[in-house]
């Protein structure tokens, strides 16, 4: 078995993003890290929206990354740390739009080591130097310069190292041009090494160090060393040279320290939440930072934007002169998401790149400076502090946002707990229903195949039209001045403004229906109609060309200097544009053998007269191009037979990877009556068609429209639904649109809308936007209130039912007896704090142990929730499951599904325990208001919490700690049928087929089970050899698994054949119940067929089919958000083809963050029979010369390369 692994969505959380000028220009710009890609995201300085420009998969974990910048340069590098034991410096080529490997150092071994550096980047604010830090012992500090051709040069590495050393956190000191300094905070631990009692550990002290790199003796040394809070946990640089005193701030729990050598200290404390519900005793620590300064007066004025793990954000300011700090003052400036980095541009936004969700763009309506909001002086509190024994607690109030506005949103799936791809509305692709999110701000998304269309406006027509254009008046305006709409018999006109009116004084013949209107050569417009062509010059003036008597003009191309019509006779003739302005007849018609059904011309090239060919769709089933070069005019160059009648053509360039880029490749796009879209190349010089692409879009004939998206031209297809052809990051893109039936469509570029499209639908006329591009989802969110855990279908009503639960969570009974607790103690309480807005500042924490947990009922067409039972007495929902009883008291009909919650009760996490278990029983009744909800039967207690539980023949199989179960319903609780206890540790998922049941445990991979009927017994036949951490697992067949565990690897374990049958065919059972164990396990092994590193947790697997009519996968999410399939190989050749590909793109393309990539797919274990999709794409990006290579290594051309790795994709997924 050999699989093909392709990424569908990829990861969507960050780990680190950063802001600079990497094309050089003076537009700032973010570059984020998500786990194994790095991406260019390029924030709009007007709008706010943040279009992604780069996505690079590195096939190696990127764990950290750093702009700098040499100095009096303009443009910023980055330098990223990775698991690759390399250094790596990379600068972004706006011209490719790739990443350019600068530089690679390699300094240790591979993987994410404690000694090997990579953990930790800090850069000197004048980029002359970077220090790379492990997160115990390794400092490695490397000098950057530039040569004599001002490239970049980078040093040796200096070592910095101090062993039995754990290093929390690092930053590059601000000294102005003095030696670059490096800030570290670090513990010793090398007495609570030596010392048994453990006193040595406990009295440890942490240590602020500073190291200077001398540039003159060129070495590290230890410059200055002081003692911090023990609870420190990460440092903040402050600016200095001439803009600021220098130093750091120290952030510890509950306060802020600024620290310098030779410096008094200077503290702060972190505002609490006024909330009557906290602990007063739970530490507050900061998790992200941004500095951003400013010039006011031609002075240099810096403030600190600092977030703590709630959430909350606060500003810090600093008073200083002459070097020296006199004081600090902090104040709340608002509450958004935690984020892991902020990123404050200096065209006034704010990104956020949260934890957990979405990632946030805000735009900064003010600075904070309200005099209102209370702000707290570093010398009142040190005033304080000195008068009291503890550290003074400082409290706000919070509220909604006033200082920032939400401007866009970055969708993330991260973190996906649960999934399942179903087709519940009958559509041609099934949906992928995903649990995501943390606390209160999860959701279940429903992910929909297809770009995203934002409708900006909709307004009715008189009639169904038949058809719309746009057209501008000059040919250098920037905007479209009419919107043209056709009707059976009539032409209405529209003219584009602050609003849309109708103008009847424009030339054109409204009282006759329109087959195209362009804007012709300077100042002129072309009305062609079934009678004629109305030629209307800028001064109105109307020049008309009338169809020969009987005859009528049936289809039409144009563009700005050419027109080409067919009768219904099927003559072509052409016109062409002099020099005066006028169009002129070409003396030549040209007679087709049959009807001709469609036509089309390309753009007039930059420079040229003409286009130099004419597509022609014949009913014969032929697509004809013919020449219009004047020696030769309508002759015809070449044909190509399709496989119906082509309904319409489109001739377009697209900037995708061209022999040089910047010159596109132009394809002929043929529609076809019977739903397929048929791409080909057309060859400018020759007009010679090849390299021919085919995709079913439908089931409708298609309608094919040129229309430009962010600037670059696309195709717009419309079947039975729209589908959108375009170029992004030099990939060309073949995706629906998730959008009505459109009938025809247009560009639309106005002042409000640079790329729109107007498109009729029905007897309305739409405009809508094309963004997201290269996102192959768009995504419906249903809001949750805890951390869902797991959903279950219940397939008569269509509804969900997901069980979430939150740690140290208030839940709402909770929330209510401790404040009135609270009120009974005389604390007064204010409505407005206790009844916060969960959204934005989360619940309430609680302590530990304590959970808030609710079971909902969720309607997912309308997204409506339609019950939520909370749990009581501090229970959490662990597992769901639908069960249909042989033999149930509680219902008449047999087929009823029935809700299985599992619950547990006081459960701890570490070390685990609980007081007991609980297995709910509900079934989904009727209300008295229609609505369904969900009704408790009854309630069974049992001694752990059930983790899985599945239906297994009329009956409930659950997994119940280390003991796997079957209950049957009884009239008051469920009744216990059968045991059995020899799992290892605890059942994680359970399959079965037929009698077999396949069952994961937590760290012991998979077991293979049989029920016995007869014995009325469960036993343990097969498990695996190698000890597995399982987190999801899919049953493929009767005998075959696939699973994934929870450092990320993907599997495939089979169980042989022979021993398969053997079991079957044991009536009696006496050779499974005596078998002797094997390797203290299972008396059977299973065998592992393949094995792979996704770099990142699996956390489900399906065997689905994605597309009508194509190929079954294996659809896997990922704890991060990520989405992609394995898709199996159906022949050897294919097998062969794609390994020879992926070992020359090892060899070609090596991965740039310096890992090698056969390393990184075998992280833990080998890979075995997966092949790596992902590589085999870059193919696409490799230059012309490494690709002919290649190709002519495989014994291929470079297009049958090409389309080889396409099929793969369009086959499989999308």
């Amino acid at each position: 078995m050999y699989l093909y692994n392709l990424t569908l969505n990829p990861s969507s959380a960050i780990n680190q993003a950063i802001h600079g000028n990497f094309s050089g220009t003076k537009q700032q710009e973010l570059i984020v890290a998500r786990q194994t890609r790095l991406e260019l995201l390029r924030p709009d300085p007007n709008t706010g929206k943040v279009h992604t420009i780069l996505s690079h998969e590195m096939f190696g974990l990127v764990r950290t990354i750093a702009p700098f910048r040499l100095t009096g340069a303009s443009k910023d590098y980055v330098v990223v740390g990775s698991d690759s034991g390399r250094i790596v410096i990379l600068e972004y080529n706006p011209a490719k739009n790739v990443f350019d490997k600068v530089h690679q150092e390699t300094y240790g071994k591979t993987g994410c080591r404690r000694i090997v550096p990579g953990q930790y980047l800090a850069t000197d604010p004048k980029g002359r130097a970077v220090m790379i830090a492990a997160a115990e012992k390794q400092k490695l500090v490397y000098i950057l310069n530039r040569d004599s051709a001002a490239r970049l040069t980078i040093s040796s590495p200096l070592e910095a190292h101090k062993s039995h050393t754990i290093i929390h956190h690092i930053t590059g000191l601000d000294v102005g041009f003095e030696n670059p300094t490096f800030a570290c905070l670090e513990v010793d631990y090398s007495d609570a090494d030596q010392d048994p009692t453990g006193d040595a550990a406990k009295n440890a002290e942490k240590l602020l160090t500073y190291y200077e790199l001398d540039l003159g003796l060129n070495h590290v040394v230890r410059k200055w060393s002081e003692p911090v809070h023990f609870h420190a946990n990460m440092l903040i640089s402050v600016p200095g040279g001439n803009d600021g005193p220098s130093g750091v701030l120290v952030c510890t729990e509950n306060f802020i320290t600024y620290k310098h050598q030779d410096m008094p200290e200077v503290r702060i404390p972190i505002p609490r939440r006024a909330q009557p519900l906290e602990d007063s005793s739970r530490g507050i620590i900061i998790v992200a930072a941004a500095v951003h300064k400013m010039k006011i007066n031609k002075k240099t004025q810096f403030f600190f934007l600092i977030q703590s793990e709630e959430g909350d954000l606060y500003k810090v300011t600093m008073d200083h002169a002459e070097g020296v700090v006199q004081g600090m003052t902090i104040k709340y400036f608002d509450t958004i998401p935690v984020a892991t980095s902020l990123c404050i541009l200096k065209s006034g936004f704010l990104f956020a790149a949260n934890e957990f969700g979405n990632h946030h763009h805000y735009s900064f309506e003010n600075l904070g400076d309200d005099p209102d909001d209370p702000e707290i002086s570093s010398a009142d509190y040190m005033e304080a502090e000195e008068a009291q024994d503890e550290t003074p607690l400082v409290y706000f109030k919070p509220r909604p946002l006033k200082n920032l506005m939400l401007v866009d949103e970055l969708e993330s799936l991260a973190p996906v707990t649960d999934a399942k791809v179903l087709n519940l509305a009958d559509e041609d692709t099934p949906r992928i229903y995903t649990l995501c999110g943390r606390g209160s701000r999860s959701t279940l998304r429903i992910l929909n195949q297809g770009l995203e269309a934002s409708e900006l406006a909709v307004s009715e027509l008189p009639g169904n039209p038949s058809a719309v254009w746009t057209t501008k008046l000059r040919h250098d305006d920037q905007y479209h001045a009419y919107i043209v709409v056709s009707f059976a018999n009539a032409t209405l006109v529209l003219s584009i403004g602050e609003t849309v009116e109708e103008v009847t004084d424009t030339g054109f013949l409204a009282t006759a229906p329109t087959i195209d209107v362009v804007q012709l050569g300077e100042d002129a417009l072309i009305q062609v109609y079934p009678q004629g062509i109305r030629h209307i010059r800028a001064d109105r003036r109307v020049n008309e060309w009338r169809a020969p008597a009987g005859q009528s003009i049936v289809q039409a191309a144009t563009n700005n200097r050419q027109v080409v019509v067919a009768l219904s006779d099927g003559e072509i003739v052409y016109f062409e544009l002099d020099n005066m302005g006028q169009l002129n007849e070409h003396h030549e018609r040209k007679q087709m053998s049959s009807n001709i059904t469609c036509l089309a011309i390309g753009d007039v090239p930059e420079g040229r007269q003409r286009s130099r060919h004419l597509a022609v769709g014949c009913d014969d089933q032929t697509v004809r191009i013919l020449s219009l070069d004047p020696d030769s005019c309508l002759e015809s160059i070449s044909m190509q037979a399709v496989q119906g009648v082509a309904s319409s053509l489109c001739i377009a360039e697209m900037f995708d990877t061209g022999v040089e880029r910047g010159h596109g490749t132009q394809y002929l796009n043929i529609g076809l009556s019977n739903g397929v879209l048929l791409r080909t190349i057309l060859d400018t010089i020759t007009g010679q068609l090849s390299d021919t692409r085919t995709r079913f879009i439908g089931a409708k004939s298609i309608k094919l429209f040129k229309i430009e998206i962010q600037g670059r031209p696309a195709v717009l297809a419309l079947s039975s639904k729209p589908w959108v052809s375009y170029t992004f990051q030099s990939r060309l893109y073949l995706t629906p649109l998730s959008y009505d039936m459109l009938e025809y469509g247009s560009p639309f570029i106005s002042e409000q809308c640079p790329d729109g499209v107007v498109a009729v639908a029905g007897n309305t006329l739409r405009i809508f936007t094309v963004e997201k591009l290269g996102s192959i989802f768009n995504q419906v969110a249903i809001p949750l209130k805890y951390t869902p855990r797991k959903f279950a279908l219940h397939l008569s009503t269509r509804t969900f039912v997901v069980v979430e639960s939150d740690y140290a969570t208030f839940s709402p009974a909770e929330k209510q007896k401790e404040l009135a607790i609270k009120e009974k103690e005389g604390f007064e309480i204010d409505e407005d704090i206790t009844n916060l807005d969960p959204l934005q500042f989360g619940h309430v924490r609680n302590a530990a142990g304590k959970w808030a947990s609710c079971i909902r009922l969720v309607e997912p067409f309308q997204g409506a929730t339609l019950h939520e039972l909370e749990l009581e007495e501090n229970e959490a929902a662990f597992s769901v499951a639908m069960v249909q009883f042989r033999n149930n008291p509680h219902s008449n009909d047999a087929s009823e599904q029935f809700v299985a919650v599992g619950t547990g009760k006081d459960v701890q996490l570490a070390p685990k325990s609980c007081s007991g278990g609980f297995i709910h029983l509900y079934r989904i009744v009727s209300n008295e208001a229609g609505g369904l909800q969900l009704s408790l039967i009854h309630k069974t207690p049992v001694e752990d919490v059930p983790t899985a539980l599945l239906g297994f023949q009329g009956r409930l199989l659950a997994g119940i700690g280390k003991a796997l179960r079957i209950y049957d319903i009884g009239r008051k609780k469920m009744l216990r049928k059968c045991e059995n206890k020899s799992i290892p540790n605890q059942v994680v998922s359970l399959h079965t087929q037929g009698d077999r049941i396949v069952m994961t445990d937590i760290q012991e991979s998979v077991h293979y089970a049989v029920y016995k009927h007869a014995d009325n017994r469960i036993v343990v036949f097969a498990d695996d050899t190698t000890p597995r951490w399982m987190t999801a697992s899919a049953m493929i067949d009767y005998d075959t698994i696939a699973g994934g565990d929870k450092f990320g690897n993907f599997f495939v374990d089979r169980l042989p054949q022979s021993t398969s049958q053997d079991i079957d065919e044991d009536t009696t059972g006496n050779r499974i119940f005596y078998e002797k164990g094997y390797l203290h396990g299972a008396p059977n092994k299973v065998d592992n067929l393949c094995h792979y590193f996704t770099g990142d947790i699996i956390t489900s697997l399906h065997r689905t089919t994605l597309i009508s009519g194509g190929r079954e996968v294996l659809l896997a999410t990922s704890f991060l958000g990520g989405i992609s399939l394995y898709v199996p190989f159906v022949s050897k050749e294919d097998v062969d083809f794609f390994q020879m590909l992926e070992m020359h793109m090892r060899a070609e393309a090596p991965p740039l963050a310096g890992r090698d990539h056969l390393a990184y797919r075998s992280f833990y274990v080998p890979v075995k029979s997966v092949v790596d999709g992902d590589l085999c794409e870059q193919f696409n990006l490799l230059p012309a010369e490494k690709r002919r290579m290649i190709a002519d290594e495989l014994d291929r051309s470079v297009s049958e390369v090409q389309k080889k790795i396409e099929d793969m994709r369009v086959r499989s997924g999308f």
